[in-house]
């Protein structure tokens, strides 16, 4: 048997997120990193940091992403793996990714664990941030510094300790809720909408298809939060997953219905209340801060709807703890043992190398901590 506290080969875990603006002048130069290469005008992207303007320029992922860093350090330090290193690096604006390579290198850290603050396979939500990664370390190379190897964590959509949290915030909402609406309501599963032809490509090649396994992880978690639901309250809630935070040209088919429009057709169909499940969120960030709690509550508000938002997983202690079980459990299987993968649901554990094919990129890149990465 593996020793269950034993994270070699690694010798550091990289906390690897988004990023976001931590002040006014930030918000501009921030969504330039974001749409870097796509050609947008600098007044379309004043018009599109009004969200972040609207709460002082200050996006909340950068504060949660401490909170999640300190979460972390703590279970390690409880669990005998106060002597690993936990750093933070973001794609789109400081701590940047590349830095916080440059500065692990130097502290000689030669092989790094990964950790995304996306659960989901998709392009924009896994590829991407290998192809960052793989970026960030050629920087290195072309520096002179030997780059250290990276892998990237599996997908943690349906660990206990990343669902079991949101369920607990479902039951928290329908108790706000007025009892006479409450055995009626209606779960909104939410997640960000992407383009359908990304949808439809995610995952390994044998996934794709029809939402492909952006769309079929989601919905294998909104039925185990609404199991859940059911099974402590003796109500079976009818629920949808519904999509969010579009962008892009209006010609392009994204993933539907938005938010908004679903809770239109729940008013319109008689549904008592509403309870919005940001399932596809690690933490509430802009997303849910903007298009849930701000732009989908004033429409609900309009139409005399009752909602409720629940709580992301954000920093809570059972999904620091499913950070250092992923962790332990991919270490184990790079030493050579078997080890029992843990995991809800019918999907079963997620691949630790995205094969071949795996959420491609419509213009190709190298991409890290996958079968076609170039640093092995």
């Amino acid at each position: 048997m593996p020793d269950q506290r034993d994270p070699a080969p690694y010798d550091a875990l990289l906390l690897l997120s988004f990023g976001g603006p931590e002040g006014p002048d930030d918000v501009v130069p921030f969504l330039e990193n974001v749409t870097r290469g796509r050609g947008i005008p600098k007044e379309r992207l004043k018009e599109v940091g009004q969200h972040y303007f609207l709460f002082g320029g200050v996006s909340p992922i950068n504060e949660q992403n401490r909170a999640l860093l300190d979460a972390l350090r703590k279970d390690f330090a409880e669990h005998g793996l106060d002597g690993l290193p936990v750093y933070w690096g973001n794609r789109n604006w400081a701590p940047y990714l590349v830095d916080t390579l440059r500065e692990m290198a130097a502290d000689g850290r030669r092989r790094i664990a990964v950790l995304a603050t996306s659960a989901y396979a998709s392009y924009s939500g896994c590829r991407q941030y290998r192809e960052n990664l793989a970026e960030a370390l050629a920087t290195l190379e072309a520096e002179g510094t030997e780059p250290p190897r990276v892998d990237k964590l599996r997908h943690y959509f349906n660990h206990p300790g990343f669902v079991r949290p949101m369920v607990d915030g479902v039951l928290k909402s329908l108790a706000e809720l007025d009892e006479g609406v409450r055995a009626g309501a209606h779960l909104a599963f939410t997640t960000h909408s992407i383009p359908t032809a990304s949808a439809d490509t995610s995952g390994p090649t044998g996934e794709h298809g029809d939402g492909g396994a952006y769309v079929a992880e989601h919905l294998d978690v909104a039925r185990l939060i609404a199991e859940a639901v059911r099974e402590e309250t003796g109500v079976a809630h009818p629920w949808q997953l519904v999509y969010q935070s579009r962008s892009g040209a209006p010609h392009t088919p994204w993933l539907e219905p938005d938010i908004c429009d679903h809770l239109e057709e729940r008013h319109a169909a008689g549904v008592p209340a509403v309870v919005m499940v940001p399932i596809g969120f690690v933490s509430d960030h802009m997303e849910v801060l903007y298009d849930l709690d701000t732009e989908a509550t004033a429409k609900a508000a309009e139409l005399g709807l009752p909602v409720r938002r629940s709580a992301t997983v954000g920093a809570d202690p059972r999904f620091a703890a499913a950070v250092r079980e992923l962790l332990l459990e991919r270490a184990a299987t790079e030493r050579g043992f078997v080890v029992e993968r843990c995991a809800l649901g019918a999907l079963g554990a997620s691949h630790d190398l995205c094969p071949v094919g795996c959420c491609p990129a419509r213009s190709p890149k190298p991409a890290a901590a996958g079968a076609d990465s170039p640093y092995a």
